[in-house]
């Protein structure tokens, strides 16, 4: 990246940030979150980037929040980011910012944030999925602080909200947390046989066993499904996963090959067949946890 400025301002006001869903109807002790599925980005953005609109997509999540609607409208609140993670990516945490990307970043030789921002995913994304360079320059700080409070902080305070309110209702609010992943990391298993779905647990610590185990064989009774690998969790598993408050956590990971045509962002002729079976089993896990508590 070159000594190039790149300042511009957003102007929040014309963005829709977040849809929230259910968040009256609520029959299960539940709490859908889908951080990545935001295919929308900020006009003076696509101004100020040196790829196409088809290469920021690549970073996000596609379809995931339509993939779970039905089962969300049977009775489950859900927190839908609309704008692309290639903006700003909610799933880190807030501290997650690589200095070097920055004209003007305040402590240069503070070292912060971990490995993802070293490798061009951090909170502010410096790369596509296919490792090409998002800008061709170097960032206002003032503008990412801005992204922060006026897209990461909006998601987080809408599912906080959505979690408090289940607890409250409930006694106890189990998060999931919905994404997908591309078929190419998918072929990691020992047996040869691709990967379909991950569930994330933090190393059997974000949830109960119980319920880890009814998710697993739940989906494990059509697909083919891993524990932590080759995701085990990340920011928002990990921060609102507080079993003294009995809140839980797990993320979910949807092989794209299973409903998209991923070299397009197009939906696959086994979109609905899919989702059939994954709000079927969001259901049944609803139901699970009414009793789980009893």
């Amino acid at each position: 990246m070159n000594e190039k400025k790149i300042s511009f301002k957003v102007d929040y006001s014309r963005l829709d940030v977040i849809n929230e869903y259910n968040t009256k109807n609520q029959r299960y002790p539940l709490v859908l979150s889908v951080p990545h599925s935001g295919r929308v980005f900020p006009e003076e953005f696509y101004k100020n980037v040196c790829v196409d609109e088809n290469e920021l997509r690549s970073n996000e999540d596609p379809f995931i929040d339509e993939l779970v609607m039905n089962a969300c409208e049977q009775g489950i609140p859900m927190a839908v980011m609309n704008i692309g993670r290639a903006f700003i990516d909610v799933n880190r945490d807030s501290i997650e910012i690589d200095p070097m990307m920055f004209y003007n970043y305040p402590n240069p030789g503070e070292i912060v944030g971990n490995s993802r921002c070293r490798v061009g995913l951090g909170l502010l994304h410096r790369i596509t999925s296919g490792r090409k360079n998002i800008y061709d320059g170097l960032l206002d700080y003032n503008e990412a602080l801005l992204r922060i409070k006026n897209v990461y902080d909006v998601y987080h305070h809408a599912l906080q909200k959505m979690i408090d309110r289940t607890v409250k209702k409930f006694g106890f609010c189990l998060v999931l947390d919905c994404h997908s992943m591309p078929s190419k990391i998918c072929n990691i298993m020992q047996d040869n046989r691709q990967i379909e779905f991950c569930l994330g647990t933090l190393f059997e610590q974000s949830a109960p066993n119980e319920i880890i185990d009814f998710v697993m064989q739940r989906l494990g009774q059509k697909y083919n499904v891993s524990l932590d690998c080759p995701y085990s969790g990340a920011y928002i598993s990990f921060n609102y996963c507080q079993p003294r408050q009995n809140i839980y956590t797990l993320q979910m990971e949807v092989n794209r090959s299973l409903y998209e045509d991923e070299a397009v962002y197009k939906k696959s002729d086994n979109f609905q067949y899919v989702s059939t079976d994954i709000c079927a089993m969001i259901i049944d896990l609803g139901n699970f946890l009414l009793d789980f508590k009893k």
